[in-house]
């Protein structure tokens, strides 16, 4: 096989799994969107604050240490322990079942019957809030995530030793393909096939789905409208903690990871703004595709078009098909 066909391949499979990271992220966008009709602009904040607060527990530090030694004259900053990964994790899905019941207990309960273009400036809002009480909860330090269930299952990082042989065999080059990659797609697999069964065959993600269909029907038969949204924003609030730790693990928990939710915009209007397959498949169309133009374009346009390849495609698709892939498409009668 030609060296510049297997690197192809290879660049293929990067691309798949750079997708997978950024279907993640769009996961939470479509959670909320679908049930109550808000585009959460503050996801990617989200996952950001997720991450430092996983790093944060792990490596026990004191929360607002800075503010603390500032009134007090103290320097405090951690409490001398270290938390196993799992029990952070469980701490930090805590954490962020409480944002989700402060955020519809103290914004969006108070917008109920407004516009959908304030609803969307008040996740502007929220996502400025977060980020700025993120830095003052847990400060702004680049940090290190290293998550381990146990002391011998961590995640991996590094080129996937196997793969690599067995391409060198196959093709005679050798591909290049994360471990960690891997592992993501293996969680967002589990994690997209966990959601679609919670939405279909539980009791709650019937409600949830009546609720987006109809917020009146759905609160004439009972269904609390305060308990759904409360129930969306945490399910969002999980896999922005899960998508924080694979961005985190992979390039480190730092303030530009809230960016991230800017490349999970093409991914919704490929994708569908109401549909979870649809985000995946979004998410594998855009990294896939970013990758193979880089690769074959990049070099005669002067290269960097992974910044913008991504926004022209969803141009595109805005201009032919505005519900995307998945999505449902709204005719409206005068």
């Amino acid at each position: 096989m030609p060296e510049q066909l297997a690197f192809a391949m290879e660049v293929f499979l990067n691309g798949l799994m750079a997708g997978v990271l950024y279907a993640l992220v769009a996961l939470g966008f479509v959670l909320i969107y679908k049930a109550s009709g808000i585009f959460n602009f503050a996801q990617g904040v989200m996952a950001l604050f997720a991450a430092m607060t996983l790093v944060g527990i792990q490596n026990g530090q004191v929360p607002f240490a800075h503010l603390i030694n500032a009134i007090f004259g103290t320097h405090v900053h951690t409490f001398g322990w270290n938390v196993p990964s799992v029990f952070a994790l469980i701490f930090t899905v805590g954490v962020m079942i409480l944002l989700a019941w402060a955020v519809q207990r103290f914004v969006f309960r108070h917008l109920v019957g407004q516009e959908p273009i304030i609803l969307f400036m008040a996740t502007i809002g929220l996502a400025y809030f977060l980020e700025g009480f993120a830095d003052l909860m847990w400060n702004s330090e680049i940090k290190k995530l290293d998550f381990c269930m146990t002391a011998n299952t961590c995640l991996p990082q590094g080129i996937n030793i196997a793969i690599d042989e067995f391409t060198f065999n196959a093709f005679g080059y050798g591909f290049f393909i994360d471990n960690l990659d891997i592992t993501a797609t293996i969680v967002a697999i589990i994690l997209v096939i966990a959601l679609v069964a919670f939405s279909q065959y539980t009791k709650q993600g019937r409600a949830m789905r009546a609720v987006a269909d109809d917020h009146q029907a759905a609160l004439s038969v009972g269904i609390s409208l305060n308990f759904i949204w409360v129930l969306v924003w945490s399910l969002a609030g999980f896999v922005a903690l899960v998508a924080g730790i694979m961005w985190g693990a992979k390039s480190g928990v730092q303030f530009s990871l809230s960016l991230i939710a800017l490349k999970a915009l093409p991914v919704l209007m490929l994708g569908g703004f109401t549909s979870i397959p649809g985000a995946i498949v979004g998410g594998l169309i855009i990294g896939v595709g970013e990758k193979l133009f880089e690769f074959w374009v990049g070099p005669l346009v002067g290269g960097a078009t992974e910044n913008w390849f991504a926004y022209v495609l969803a141009l595109v698709f805005l201009v032919f098909r505005p519900q995307g892939l998945f999505g449902e498409k709204i005719i409206e009668r005068v």
